[in-house]
C-alpha cells in the first residue's frame, strides 16, 4: 500500500492528468502514447461517474498501475470518496453490487492523496491546511484536510478561507491561502483538477486546473507534462498539451 505522500525524485518527464469521469478512451490514449521508459504518469482523481465507460476506465488504469507500479500513479479526487461523503449524480457507485462497492473503496480508498516533485505539488482539489508535506501521511479518509484535498476550490479572489459552497459543500480557499501554503510547502507551481469553472491558469501563472475528460465537461482534453530536468518555475515552464 502507498503512503498518502508520492515524492518523485528521479524521472524523464512527468504527464499530469486531470479528470477522466470514464473516458476510457482518454487513458488508453494517454498510456499508450506517455508510458515510456523514464517517464511517470500522474492522475489526479476522478475515474468514474459522469462517463459511459466508468468501470472499463477504472479497471484499465488499475492494471495499469499494478504492470508499472512506478511509473503511474493514481491519486483520489472527491468521487473516490463516494462512501465517506456521497453526492449525485454518482452513477458508477449506485449501480455496483454490495460485493463490488465494497472491493472498489477498498482500493480506491487507500490510494495516495498528493505527488510532489522538487518544484510541484500535485493533487485533486485545494492545498490542505498543513505546514509541511510530511503531514500528509497523517491525513485520515474523511477529515478535514482529506475535504480540501478532494473536495476544495480556488478562487481568483483576496482572502484565506472564503466559506463553503451551500450547495455542493465544497471548502472555497482564496489567493493568500494558497500562496501561504505554496511558501510553507516550498513549492513553486500547483498541478490540480476538480473546478471545470476554473481557469486554465491561476494566482500569476503558479496554479495549473487541467481536466482530461471529454464525457460532460466542454473544456478540451488537457494534460500538462513537465521536463524533471527542467526547473520549474511557472506554467509557462510545463509544456500543455491538448490530446
Amino acid at each position: 500500500m502507498e503512503k498518502k505522500l508520492i515524492k518523485i525524485e528521479k524521472a524523464k518527464k512527468v504527464i499530469f492528468v486531470g479528470d477522466t469521469h470514464g473516458d476510457w478512451e482518454a487513458s488508453q490514449k494517454i498510456v499508450r502514447d506517455y508510458l515510456k521508459p523514464g517517464n511517470v504518469l500522474v492522475f489526479l482523481g476522478d475515474y468514474v461517474d459522469r462517463g459511459v465507460f466508468s468501470k472499463e476506465n477504472l479497471d484499465f488504469l488499475l492494471e495499469t498501475k499494478l504492470k508499472f507500479p512506478n511509473q503511474i500513479y493514481l491519486l483520489q479526487g472527491n468521487h473516490e470518496g463516494y462512501q465517506t461523503l456521497p453526492f449525485s449524480p454518482a452513477e458508477f457507485w449506485e449501480n455496483l453490487e454490495s460485493k463490488e462497492f465494497e472491493k472498489y473503496c477498498f482500493i480506491v480508498e487507500n490510494l495516495p492523496l498528493v505527488v510532489a516533485t522538487k518544484d510541484i505539488i500535485a493533487l485533486h482539489g485545494a492545498l490542505p491546511d498543513i505546514e509541511s508535506l510530511e503531514e500528509i501521511n497523517q491525513i485520515k479518509l474523511g477529515n478535514e484536510k482529506w475535504l480540501q484535498i478532494c473536495w476544495g476550490d480556488f478562487f481568483e479572489e483576496p482572502g484565506e478561507y472564503l466559506g463553503t459552497d451551500l450547495i455542493s459543500g465544497r471548502p472555497k480557499f482564496g489567493r493568500d491561502y494558497f500562496f501561504k501554503k505554496m511558501e510553507e510547502l516550498k513549492k513553486k507551481v500547483l498541478i490540480r483538477s476538480h473546478q471545470p469553472d476554473a481557469s486554465l491558469s491561476m494566482f500569476d501563472n503558479k496554479c495549473l486546473t487541467i481536466f482530461t475528460s471529454s464525457s460532460i465537461y466542454t473544456r478540451e482534453r488537457t494534460i500538462a507534462i513537465a521536463d524533471f530536468k527542467k526547473e520549474i518555475k511557472n506554467i509557462k515552464d510545463l509544456e500543455i498539451k491538448i490530446i
